[in-house]
């Protein structure tokens, strides 16, 4: 059994992308996670996943070093998020790249990485 933290809408200005344009210019990434962590026991923010924490966990990948695929870049966020609460049990990271350059008419693009403690990337 697991209690769940959302955490929706977050965005952040990266650059990220395969084309050399999309790495000069950047553009607004959005991110959605998902935690699942232990049963809440008590009223104490140090035993449970500090959603304010994590967001800057987050935009902090976001506005990083820029990666290839957001495939990546959610990887990482779902890998830092792991290292750094020991509560949490697996994570779910999407990344949203609405102004992704295709040329037709799209709503969104988005990547999702699901992560748990037992099956981390090495």
């Amino acid at each position: 059994m697991a209690d769940r933290i959302e955490l929706t809408g977050l965005s952040a200005y990266g650059y990220h992308g395969v084309l050399e344009h999309e790495r000069e210019v950047g553009q607004t990434f959005s991110v959605d996670i998902c935690c699942w962590v232990q049963p809440a026991r008590n009223d104490d923010l140090t035993t449970t996943v500090n959603y304010a924490e994590l967001a800057e966990l987050a935009h902090a990948v976001v506005t990083g070093p820029p990666r290839q695929l957001i495939e990546t870049v959610a990887a990482d966020i779902a890998e830092a998020a792991l290292e750094r609460y020991e509560v949490l049990h697996a994570i779910e990271v999407t990344v949203h790249k609405p102004h992704a350059p295709i040329p037709r008419p799209f709503g969104d693009v988005a990547v999702t990485a699901r992560r748990n403690r037992e099956h981390r990337r090495k």
